[in-house]
């Protein structure tokens, strides 16, 4: 008896690419698992490595920008002393929040590109960043609230911070602006992102050469400030729902409170600090990134 075999190709593609296979007269996505694998990695432990540098070599721009949005005003929130208060919590953080950000955007966007190769990139790019933001805010937050806590004196101590949250909240306690925190992450990763890969792309056409690392790194620094200058009002919004101990409340409600009873130009508090912090972040943080990337590249 003859066998009757089903037909399977696959058209060629690059090592590490995901694959169309056609199975009889189906179609579907296979997965590249070891070029796949081998880039997340990748970004994962870059991802790390850039968001550690960051987070802890600009600390104290985080902390003057926190306190001047806090609602008790600069100086009663510690002012120019202390403003390395909440590093530890800062520095636990950093790396497992960027290598979920990195290693979930860079899956996605991998992803979603061969699913759906007809998308644009732009909003290929917004997709897989706000995946990504979804997964590391899980770890951002309770860092956040401890560590802008520690920021405006409210606690001398990550231990007694996180005791203190537990016991008065419960674990829902450390969550607390998690909503808030999205809300100012996913439209500032929609405007940056987007942005850093077009940069990159235009970049690349006008020298005839992929971008390295420090011009990812200046296209990383100005796509952060615009999107930071946009986005500060957001960010006011999530730090004073973070530090109050009343009822938690939306983003939405806390800025109108604010416009309400401080006017409109209390929503830009901190500006000026948060954009330097992230133009230069943007800069060490893509240039560590992308640097670590094509290192990593060569050893995993």
């Amino acid at each position: 008896h003859r066998r009757r075999v089903r037909s399977r190709t696959r058209a060629p593609q690059a090592p590490g690419v995901n694959t169309l296979e056609r199975v009889g007269s189906v179609q579907r996505y296979v997965m590249s698992t070891e070029g796949t694998r081998r880039e997340f990695t990748t970004s994962l432990l870059a991802g790390g490595v850039a968001g550690t540098t960051v987070d802890v070599v600009l600390f104290p721009l985080d902390t003057l920008k926190t306190r001047l949005q806090s609602a008790e005003g600069f100086w009663k929130s510690g002012g120019f002393r202390g403003v390395y208060r909440g590093i530890s919590a800062a520095a636990a953080g950093s790396a497992p929040g960027a290598a979920l950000f990195f290693g979930t955007y860079t899956l996605a966007n991998a992803e979603l590109q061969q699913m759906s190769p007809d998308t644009p990139k732009p909003v290929v790019h917004m997709a897989a960043a706000t995946m990504g933001e979804v997964a590391a805010c899980t770890v951002r937050v309770p860092t956040e609230i401890v560590k802008q806590r520690m920021q405006t004196g409210q606690y001398a101590s990550v231990t007694i911070a996180v005791r203190d949250i537990l016991s008065n909240g419960g674990a829902m306690g450390l969550f607390r602006g998690y909503s808030s925190t999205l809300a100012r992450e996913i439209p500032f990763a929609l405007i940056q992102f987007p942005l850093y890969e077009h940069l990159k792309l235009r970049y690349s056409r006008a020298v005839g050469r992929p971008p390295k690392p420090y011009e990812s790194a200046a296209a990383g620094s100005a796509a952060g400030a615009i999107a930071a200058a946009i986005t500060t009002p957001l960010d006011v919004a999530k730090t004073r729902i973070m530090l109050s101990s009343e009822p938690s409340t939306s983003a939405t409600t806390m800025l109108s409170k604010i416009y309400r009873e401080e006017g409109l130009g209390r929503l830009f508090s901190g500006i000026v600090p948060r954009v330097f912090w992230i133009s230069i972040g943007g800069f060490v943080f893509f240039g560590s990134f992308e640097g670590a990337k094509t290192l990593l590249a060569t050893t995993i």
